[in-house]
């Protein structure tokens, strides 16, 4: 019998919604703990192992002690290294004090909407987008302003459209290049036309390059790149979590002007504290340490995609783009809405995934979660066995589409 409370819940307490992907792997965990045969494709999450080297950084910290508080922004040694791969990478000149170390680029990301969001705010939020940018603006106070796009224009968003949507309430802009749910990449010349619009009118950036090393055409450009008038107006945030298959470490940060990151660090110190030590550690291993298992990573990723894409391709009612980044493909399945498959009536890309996990024994993510309707998520961040069991089990069940 559930326990009944007489406290009341606030408005955001009401109103939040449960991560969808979060709750899907969930509801896959349970299944298999149950014995039943699921493959999953829905939660983004590198299958292989964290690199060796990065281990036994935090297993020496564990050893020497290193598990006390540190800096809330996070220790002097991690947010240096991220300077100099900014600086590397991305070329991007940070001092160590323009940077912070959060709990995940999720919770960068958290701290920097509420930091530049004020109530009553208009945020600008390209659809289809990651499941978590919506909720965050909601509890700053703000309001979602959705940028609709399709696979017609390869899931991205023009200056036009951009320009079209402001208001004198637009405050900021999500920008998230390679993208999830899609794998899009912006041009640099798409990102010039952008960064121009959002300087006109004096709307802020929030740049999410989580997927920055996930790149199989094209390169990767960083947004606060782009001129030191555009790098004034950014906040550029990253993490380890999915370059070095760290997901459970729980490392991000962010990079920006200097009033901004103080500001991100003082939330920060009355929420979280710091980020775990022994991750900080880990994670300075990550980024200075050998990079080769990124680029071994990246491969396998494209093999996968490669074949995924194919074979989604080939199924009925499937309209599938080569992505070149990330490890997701968004195919289109519109046309199957309205549609039977194992007898039941497809009403909506919901719907369909329902059909999918209950049927085929297959978990991916609706459309609907990231803000479209006719689309499905897959990822490809699992083995190849699996992707083409899967691919398989799909093919299978749409032989009895009527």
């Amino acid at each position: 019998m559930e326990e009944v409370t007489n406290m009341r819940l606030s408005f955001r307490g009401r109103s939040t919604a449960a991560s969808p992907t979060l709750a899907l792997d969930a509801k896959t965990k349970k299944l298999v703990s149950e014995g039943v045969d699921v493959l999953s494709f829905g939660v983004g999450e590198p299958d292989f192992d964290t690199p060796d080297h990065i281990k036994d950084a935090a297993i020496e910290a564990i050893r020497k002690g290193f598990t006390k508080y540190t800096p809330s922004s996070g220790i002097p040694e991690l947010r240096q290294a991220i300077c100099d791969k900014l600086r590397k990478d991305n070329a991007l000149d940070y001092k160590p004090a323009e940077v912070i170390v959060s709990v995940g680029a999720k919770h960068s990301i958290y701290n920097a909407v509420m930091v530049l969001c004020e109530e009553g705010d208009e945020v600008l939020l390209p659809v289809p987008y990651w499941v978590s940018y919506p909720e965050m603006i909601k509890l700053a106070g703000g309001k979602p302003v959705y940028l609709r796009t399709g696979i017609e224009t390869g899931f991205k968003v023009t200056s036009e459209q951009l320009e079209k949507a402001i208001t004198p309430k637009t405050s900021l802009l999500i920008f998230n290049s390679p993208s999830n749910p899609t794998g899009a990449i912006y041009t640099e010349e798409e990102m010039r036309k952008i960064a121009e619009v959002c300087l006109k009118h004096h709307v802020a950036v929030i740049s999410d390059e989580i997927y920055e090393k996930l790149i199989y055409e094209g390169k990767h450009v960083s947004f606060a790149a782009l001129s030191p008038e555009v790098k004034a107006n950014t906040v550029t945030v990253n993490g380890v979590s999915k370059s070095y298959s760290m997901t459970g470490w729980r490392i991000g940060y962010a990079a920006g002007p200097r009033d901004v990151i103080d500001a991100m660090g003082n939330l920060q110190s009355h929420s979280t504290s710091n980020p775990t030590s022994i991750s900080q550690k880990a994670a300075v291993a990550g980024l200075t340490g050998p990079q080769e298992p990124l680029e071994m990573m990246r491969v396998e990723f494209e093999k996968r995609r490669n074949y995924m894409v194919k074979r989604l391709g080939e199924m009925p009612g499937f309209k599938c783009l080569l992505p070149p980044g990330a490890f997701y493909t968004y195919p289109e399945v519109s046309a199957l809405i309205g549609r039977k498959i194992a007898g039941k009536l497809v009403t909506s890309d919901s719907v369909l995934a329902d059909i999918l996990l209950d049927d085929a024994r297959i978990a991916v993510v609706p459309g609907q979660a990231f803000g479209s309707s006719g689309n499905l998520r897959f990822s490809y961040a699992t083995s190849m066995k699996v992707i083409e069991e899967g691919m398989n089990r799909l093919a299978k069940i749409l032989t009895t589409v009527q």
